[in-house]
Parts: structure tokens; sequence; C-alpha cells
């Protein structure tokens, strides 16, 4: 069975910076579609950052230049490195898995942005 387990939110300062980490088991992230989707209060979930098991990777615009996905093939983990962040950051974020067209969803981590 799939478990994907997010760890790294936090409280900053907006301008401050934070990584987080998905942890997967039961796959092979090198294997699969790794997402980063993130969902701020009363509102939709948003999909932020992807990297595809043959490394291509995509951004939501508001979070390009600042915000860099990378995974770790021997440790099974992905990644978001989250940079220059702002209030609108705010949001839990979850971390995803699609294989065989199937999505699994990480627990989520929350991420506190002050101003």
């Amino acid at each position: 069975q799939v478990q994907l387990v997010e760890s790294g939110g936090g409280l900053v300062q907006a301008g401050g910076s934070l990584r987080l980490s998905c942890a997967a088991s039961g796959s092979d992230v090198s294997s699969n579609t790794m997402d980063w989707y993130r969902q701020a209060p009363g509102k939709q979930r948003e999909f932020v950052a992807r990297i595809t098991s043959g490394g291509t990777i995509y951004y939501v615009d508001s979070v390009k230049g600042r915000f860099t996905i990378s995974r770790d093939n021997a440790k099974n983990m992905v990644y978001l490195q989250m940079n220059s962040l702002k209030p609108e950051d705010t949001a839990v974020y979850y971390c995803a898995q699609t294989q065989f067209g199937v999505v699994d969803w990480g627990q989520g981590t929350q991420v506190t942005v002050s101003s």
C-alpha cells in the first residue's frame, strides 16, 4: 500500500524559506509522477508543482522562481523548497503520487506565512 507522509511545515515570516519533504513507502518516486498541492482556508485545492518519472518539472505561475521541486531516488523522497514566501502561500500542503492513473495523497503539512 502506498503511503505518503509530508513534513517540514511551520510558521515563517514573509520572505523566509521552508523545505517540505514527502516520504514515500510502498512505491518508487522515480517511477511515478509526484505532485505538490496546497489548500488555503476557504479555497479550492490548488496545483503547485510536479516532477514526472522522466524528470520533467511543472509549476503553477504564482510560485515560479520561488519554489523548487526535487526528488532523491535513493531516499525515495520528494521535496519542495519554498523561498521568498508570501502570506498568500499560507495553506496546507499535500504531496500526491500518480501511478497507473490512481492518485494517492499524504495527510498534509501546514505552512503559515506571516506579514
